[in-house]
């Protein structure tokens, strides 16, 4: 079942308020845990973990950011 333009819209907003911040601070405490690698090392995990995260939600942003094409000309 696919998702309405204003249901993605929603998802991706708490993905992005919600999601995102958890995240992040799960990737932070996990490198930490396995002590600070070399500051070279931790840039590509970082980097890396920054494009993984999104990978799975891709289906719930494309489109988001262009008007609504369900909408009837309201202009």
């Amino acid at each position: 079942m696919a998702l309405s333009w204003k249901a993605r819209r929603r998802w991706s907003l708490v993905i992005l308020l919600v999601g995102l911040p958890i995240y992040i601070v799960a990737a932070v405490t996990i490198l930490n845990l396995l002590e600070r690698p070399p500051i070279w090392l931790e840039f590509l995990v970082y980097a890396g973990l920054g494009i993984l995260w999104a990978l799975p939600f891709r289906a719930v942003f494309r489109g988001v950011g262009r008007a609504d094409p369900d909408a009837e000309g309201e202009e």
